[in-house]
């Protein structure tokens, strides 16, 4: 069989989202032939695939769109302050009509393996189709929660009716109207689609090994005025976001959770509690995400909001979080979420009391009790941060394969490169501050620090860039230390790079950069300010 020989590019990009879109934007004013691959029909990334109804953001929509394009920012006009799906995808649609961007994306293209060439120094990519691409600098932006993971519960393929994981909704509508419904899992995802299945759904039932800490949306429609006066400040709330600690918004309060008295701090809670998106998370006390008795303290407040929303008090005691304190998981945001527990089609099964024994041809059995139901859905998560690495076969010099090489934890130079892999960019890589982040704000930051090292190495003469073991080292210390004083460290989460339902990945093994995007980007200046010290050029 003839092996076809692969095309030839200055530069690979995996993943048509967000930061792969913008970082062809950024490649191609460079002057730099750039292909990138995509294993959707389109672009759009994280809301590509996640179609599930009630799917929407929870950033603020203006703060999220990208900021490079002044004209783009003055012409796109948001319908919602938090825009569900469909439009989100409109948007990323149209930027990719805006600026072309298709002609240089192959769609249907999965990345199986991509090798590096040390005699070359190329990067050799594989597509599943057997396909094949070269290119001197690989850039992935493949998403941290983009690799579904279905539960470790047996007889999955047994079951007779329509069965989805929400990160692989159809593209079709699914109605729920008059049928009983199986949710698993009741984390971001399940708290979305459960608001949305219980309006229509004969019959509900939702099995919940680990309750989380839901705070309200508080969503609304962007009035004539709104609109007219982000068109004129957008530009600066987008680069104010670039000081807050992790992109949003939102910065947190300078006081401390005991500095006020106990009436002042109440209404304080009950200020964010009601207002929009993550301010209630990102906006609170100072201390609210390190000091054990401030959590606590927000926590009962939270506690008692859901106590006086859900009339059923022993139903309320399941919903409550007992082993984390609010915001040491990732706060899903809601809209009505607890009132579905008062609604007579609702059932709320325990399976952390009473694990799923199996999945049936007709449902869920837990218990010996057989639940029903014409649709399942699984929403089960995601193989976090470094998941989409793991499934392409990465291997740079001397052989060394990515996923052993990170197999006892991360190990980055500044997040996006690593030790032994010689210009391998990972756009929103592990110990980077975009998987803790209003993400866009985080990728552009990202791409742009990416694309001033590759003018600097044009500029030099340089054509390899490869981070030093010392470099390594020293940024995984950075990223470790740093994280010690935040509680999130102490509580199983994806944060945590954990997931129950994955071989390797039972012990904690810190994925994020919780130092804070003003601190991430003090790191890059101070990285660039010495010749791009840490980097071997050549």
């Amino acid at each position: 069989m003839t092996i076809p020989t692969p095309d030839r590019y200055d530069a690979l990009v995996i993943g048509a989202g967000i930061s792969g879109m913008y970082m062809l934007h950024r490649l191609r004013e460079l002057g730099m032939t750039s292909r990138v691959f995509e294993a959707g029909t389109d672009v759009g990334g994280t809301w590509y695939w996640n179609r599930y109804p009630g799917a929407r953001f929870d950033s603020e929509s203006w703060s999220y769109g990208y900021s490079f394009s002044k004209e783009l920012l003055e012409e796109w006009e948001w319908s919602e302050h938090f825009a569900a799906q469909p439009e989100t995808l409109r948007y990323l649609q149209y930027v990719a009509d805006k600026f072309d961007f298709r002609r240089d994306i192959e769609f249907r293209s999965r990345v199986k393996s991509a090798h590096y060439d040390e005699a070359a120094n190329e990067w050799e990519i594989e597509l599943e189709s057997g396909k094949r691409a070269r290119a001197r600098y690989l850039l992935t932006g493949v998403g941290p929660l983009s690799v579904p993971v279905m539960p470790n519960i047996p007889g999955k393929e047994s079951f007779k009716g329509e069965a989805y994981h929400t990160g692989l909704w159809p593209h079709r509508p699914v109605d729920f109207a008059g049928k009983r419904v199986c949710i698993i899992g009741t984390g971001a995802t399940g708290v979305q689609v459960i608001q949305e299945v219980a309006k229509t759904a004969a019959k509900l039932t939702i099995f919940q090994r680990t309750p989380n800490w839901c705070a309200p949306l508080n969503n609304s429609r962007i009035d004539a005025e709104t609109q007219a006066r982000l068109k004129k400040e957008l530009p600066d709330i987008l680069r104010g976001c670039l000081d807050k600690y992790a992109g949003f918004i939102h910065d947190a309060d300078r006081r401390n959770t005991f500095d006020v008295s106990d009436e002042e701090r109440e209404k304080f809670y009950e200020a964010l509690y009601a207002g929009p998106g993550f301010g209630i998370w990102m906006a609170n006390f100072r201390d609210t995400m390190i000091d054990e008795r401030a959590n606590a303290e927000l926590s009962r407040f939270i506690a008692k909001k859901i106590r006086g929303r859900v009339q059923d008090q022993a139903l309320a005691e399941k919903l409550i979080p007992k082993d984390h304190g609010f915001g040491t998981r990732r706060v899903p945001l809601e809209t009505n979420y607890y009132e579905v527990y008062n609604q007579a089609n609702v059932e709320l099964v325990d399976i952390r009391e009473m694990p799923i024994e199996c999945i049936t041809a007709s449902g869920v059995r837990v218990g010996g009790r057989d639940y029903d139901c014409d649709i399942l859905i699984y929403a089960t998560g995601f193989d976090a941060v470094t998941g989409a690495l793991d499934r392409i076969d990465v291997r740079g010099a001397n052989g060394r394969v990515l996923k052993r090489q990170w197999a006892d934890g991360p190990k980055t130079y500044l997040g996006m490169t690593a030790e032994g892999f010689p210009n391998f960019f990972a756009i929103g890589g592990p110990h980077n501050a975009a998987n803790f982040c209003n993400i866009p704000r985080c990728l552009e930051v990202n791409v742009d620090w990416i694309t001033d090292l590759l003018v600097h190495m044009r500029a030099h003469g340089y054509s390899k860039a490869s981070p030093t073991a010392e470099a390594v080292d020293e940024w995984t210390t950075h990223v470790l230390e740093g994280s010690k004083r935040m509680l999130l460290t102490k509580v199983r989460s994806w944060f945590m790079g954990m997931n129950t339902n994955l071989e390797g990945k039972q012990q904690p093994k810190l994925v994020l950069y919780v130092n804070g995007l003003p601190t991430y980007r003090k790191k890059l200046a101070e990285c660039v300010a010495g010749g791009y010290a840490g980097f071997v050029l050549e």
